[in-house]
């Protein structure tokens, strides 16, 4: 195949303004279609999908086992992020961090939460065969 793939994501929401200001005015992802039950964003070219609903959303306990995000390829726009969400005064699940220093799987990491309690993780991999590589190292997530 030699067209490329967009990724989708389906997301609960409970209040579209504040997801739109969440994810278009502080994130800048770009906002397509919307009706009064769903929005759809481009986020960083993945199409992001938030559905209302009516049932009660509880802020989860851990980051573990459910949590969404991207993977930037290059360090400049980790930082970046970082950064609009600083400006936008967006509070940190998370704080940014940098996780297995010195090893094959070292990256920096920081954590969000949405007005739905969506949690967010943006990346960068210090070593870019780390994402989908370096298979004989078995550390994932915390330790």
């Amino acid at each position: 195949m030699n067209s490329p793939i967009i990724f989708h994501l389906a997301i609960p929401m409970v209040n579209a303004e504040a997801t739109k200001k969440f994810y278009g005015d502080q994130l800048g992802a770009k906002i397509g279609r919307s009706n009064a039950h769903a929005i759809i964003f481009d986020f960083y070219g993945s199409q992001l999908v938030a559905h209302s609903t009516p049932e009660k959303i509880l802020p989860p306990k851990s980051i573990y086992p459910r949590h969404f995000g991207l993977i930037f390829t290059a360090e400049g726009a980790w930082f970046e992020l970082v950064g609009r969400c600083e400006t936008h005064k967006i509070e940190f699940y998370q704080p940014p961090r940098l996780r297995f220093a010195g090893e094959i799987t070292e990256h920096r990491t920081v954590f969000l939460q949405d007005p739905a309690y969506n949690i967010l993780e943006f990346k960068y991999y210090r070593h870019y065969e780390a994402i989908f590589g370096a298979s004989d190292n078995v550390d994932i997530g915390d330790r």
